[in-house]
C-alpha cells in the first residue's frame, strides 16, 4: 500500500509540472526483442540438451537398480550392500551434476538479461534525454495509465537496432 501510495504522491506532484512522465514494459522487451528471443531460444536449447543428459543418466541408474534387484537373493549379502551403496553414490553424483547444471543455466540466463537490461537503460537515458522525460516508470508498478504514455514500442524498436542477439556463455 505504501508503494502505491508513494506513486500515487509522485504522480500527483508532477501532474500539475511540465515534466513529462513515462512507463515502459520491460517485461515484453525482455521477452519480444529480437536479442530476449534469442536468449530464450539458446537458453531452451540447453535445457533441452540438460533434460536428455539427465533421462539417459536416469534411466541408466533404474536399469542398474532392476538389475540389483534381481540379485538380491543370488548375491551374498555384503555384495548386495556394497552394490546398493554404488548405486547411491552414482544417485547422488547425478543429484549434484543436475544442481550444478541447472545453477549454470540459471547464471547464465541471468547474465544475459543483465546484459540487454544495461542496454535498455542506456537507451532509455538517451531517449529521456532526446525527449525531454523526466520520469519513466515500470509498468508494473502502474495501476492506470494513457497509452500515449507507453514508450515500449518505440523502445522495443530501438533495441532491436542497437542488439540482435548476445552471446550466452554456458559450459
Amino acid at each position: 500500500m505504501k508503494k502505491y501510495l508513494f506513486l500515487f504522491l509522485i504522480l500527483f506532484n508532477y501532474s500539475y509540472a511540465d515534466d513529462k512522465i513515462l512507463y515502459i514494459d520491460i517485461n515484453f522487451l525482455l521477452k519480444e526483442s529480437d536479442s530476449g528471443k534469442y536468449i530464450n531460444n539458446e537458453l531452451q536449447k540447453i535445457n533441452n540438451k540438460n533434460i536428455a543428459e539427465f533421462k539417459k543418466i536416469e534411466e541408466s541408474i533404474k536399469s542398474e537398480e532392476t538389475k540389483i534387484l534381481k540379485q538380491k537373493n543370488i548375491l551374498k549379502e555384503e555384495d548386495y550392500n556394497k552394490k546398493i551403496n554404488d548405486l547411491r553414490e552414482k544417485y547422488q553424483s547425478y543429484q549434484k551434476l543436475k544442481n550444478k547444471k541447472t545453477n549454470e543455466l540459471k547464471k547464465v540466463r541471468n547474465e544475459a538479461g543483465n546484459k540487454v537490461l544495461k542496454i535498455i537503460n542506456d537507451i532509455l537515458e538517451k531517449y529521456s534525454a532526446d525527449n525531454n522525460v523526466s520520469l519513466i516508470i515500470n509498468k508494473q508498478n502502474i495501476i492506470i495509465g494513457k497509452s500515449e504514455l507507453d514508450i515500449t514500442k518505440d523502445v522495443l524498436i530501438l533495441l532491436n537496432e542497437k542488439i540482435k542477439k548476445v552471446e550466452l556463455k554456458y559450459e
